[in-house]
């Protein structure tokens, strides 16, 4: 039986989530579990084949020699991103074999993978766990899937596949160019997609690995990203995805003059707080507005012939072209955002491939995340506490994931260049809908109105001083988005929870509820 328990930011959320328990959010670094982590079945050299080839005729023998069945946990990733393909195909075949009540894990969804609606709504997947974009957050919010869909950001997807919270019965890894042995990469082929960080936890912990590829090459497939010792099974298909679609909406430059202010005002902030200095490192997320962001500090950099000693990646033209000229030592790269950035991880040394392990994961020794000196990200909604919120929007409706976002908090420096108010609906507000981000981890709001710099950072407050920036209090920001636009009305939600947001350490932060009147 669940219980709802108020968990430190003061969230109503439940001890027991689809018949499993789970630790409510008890503050930031406050939950030190003492398990160790999880290891997959044992499995011997003599079960697989003396000559390496793990290659079987298509998916569907590959899952049934998997042992798929009722309940069983799918996983699959997203370097792919809106051009995925082989994940609608499974789910096909997995209808078409009467199994049901699967989890499916996918590191993201698209709008591409509307077409699994129906298999939601049939039973023959039961939950999503995993970030969702666009008609399938809508379709969650809808009420109408049959599970409780849980949210993690990468860096907690990894932890949990470490720690055992999830257990995968079987991985889908798809790859441009794989040999039949199972090594992987997504670098070469004509199905390019860059990066396959985010498969590598998948392929380590999950109890079967089955590795779908277009391009058979004769071993060894160098180089490989995915090591060919986890898997079990090779196909080899007509086609694994769209290249083409890795770049999206989210992930072009804004043209927005508005946004190009945001950006410029970002850029000049960091350089009058010194951030902007020879090694200094920076990560831009997939947004467009934090993508311009970029393009401001290398007009700063040349202009002071400075350079930076890495950049965190996700990797795109942009930031390619900074690595190009020499304004960047390296990127160490996340997620590949567009062509641009699959062709420089392929050619260039200096631009490394990285996994949630390295870069974000909790509960490791370590990661990247703390390393990096300032980070530009998006929002949806922020509070007076400086709270962040990226699943939900201001009508309630999940329809974003929670991606790398809550795991970038962990910067040195965290600043939202966000509008002060969208479609005339205030930004900031007194408190977010969805809590997805502690505010004591962000550290600047920048709007076209003025800057607000969380009290917290005196070091921040100091170092503009006399900058002539416009710097003005959250509430002052706040305020002024008001006399604009109004306070909006608040959505209204029922008691169902529809989803979970789970918080970088396992523990559960907030919920989403079913907005009324669905």
């Amino acid at each position: 039986m669940s219980e709802l328990l108020r968990n430190a930011v003061g969230r109503l959320v439940p001890n027991v989530i689809n018949g499993e328990r789970h630790v409510p959010f008890q503050g930031v670094g406050k939950y030190k579990p003492e398990s160790g982590k999880h290891s997959t079945k044992i499995s011997r050299f003599a079960d697989y084949p003396s000559d390496g080839n793990k290659q079987v005729a298509n998916l569907r023998e590959a899952l049934i020699k998997s042992g798929l069945r009722d309940g069983m946990t799918i996983s699959s990733h997203h370097h792919f991103r809106n051009g995925d393909i082989i994940m609608n195909m499974v789910f096909d075949i997995v209808k078409e074999l009467g199994v049901k009540d699967l989890r499916w894990f996918p590191s993201a969804s698209f709008p591409c993978h509307s077409y699994l609606t129906k298999y939601l709504e049939d039973g023959t997947i039961n939950r999503i766990e995993g970030s969702m974009n666009g008609p399938l957050g809508k379709f969650t919010s809808e009420g109408k899937m049959k599970g409780t869909a849980v949210l993690r950001s990468h860096g907690g997807r990894y932890q949990a596949i470490q720690d055992g919270d999830v257990k995968i019965d079987i991985t889908i890894i798809v790859a441009g160019t794989a040999d039949s042995f199972g090594n992987a990469n997504g670098v070469n082929g004509t199905s390019a997609s860059g990066l396959l960080g985010f498969a590598l936890g998948d392929s380590q912990y999950a109890n079967k690995v089955i590795v779908v590829t277009d391009n058979v090459v004769p071993f060894p497939c160098v180089p490989w990203q995915i090591q060919g010792n986890y898997v079990d099974y090779t196909v080899k298909v007509e086609k694994v995805g769209e290249p083409e679609k890795i770049i999206s909406g989210t992930t072009k430059i804004t043209k927005s003059p508005d946004r190009l202010l945001l950006a410029e005002m970002t850029a000049k902030f960091c350089d009058a707080a010194g951030i902007i200095k020879e090694g200094f490192s920076f990560q831009a997320g997939a947004g467009g507005t934090a993508l311009a962001v970029g393009k401001y500090f290398g007009d700063i950099m040349r202009k002071r012939n400075i350079k930076a000693r890495f950049a965190r990646g996700g990797s795109n033209k942009y930031l390619v072209s900074m690595l190009e000229e020499g304004l960047i030592e390296y990127i160490l790269d996340g997620q590949t955002f567009d062509l641009d950035g699959v062709r420089s991880m392929r050619d260039n040394q200096n631009h490394v491939w990285t996994s949630p392990f390295t870069s974000y994961n909790y509960h490791a020794k370590g990661n990247f995340a703390g390393m990096v000196d300032v980070v530009i990200l998006g929002a949806t909604e922020v509070d007076v506490n400086f709270n962040g919120n990226v699943c939900t929007h201001s009508d309630g409706q999940l329809l974003h994931g929670i991606g790398g976002w809550q795991n970038c908090l962990f910067s040195k420096t965290v600043i939202l260049p966000l509008p002060l108010f969208r479609n005339r609906i205030p930004v900031i507000i007194d408190e977010v809908t969805t809590l997805v981000g502690p505010g004591e981890l962000i550290d600047v709001i920048v709007t076209e109105r003025g800057i607000a710099i969380n009290p917290l950072r005196a070091d921040l407050i100091e170092a503009v001083k006399g900058s002539g920036l416009p710097i003005r209090t959250i509430h002052e920001l706040k305020a002024e988005a008001e006399a604009i636009c109004g306070v909006p009305k608040k959505p209204v939600f029922e008691d169902r929870i529809i989803a979970a947001i789970k918080w970088v350490d396992g523990t559960v932060i907030d919920v989403v509820r079913k907005v009324k009147n669905y």
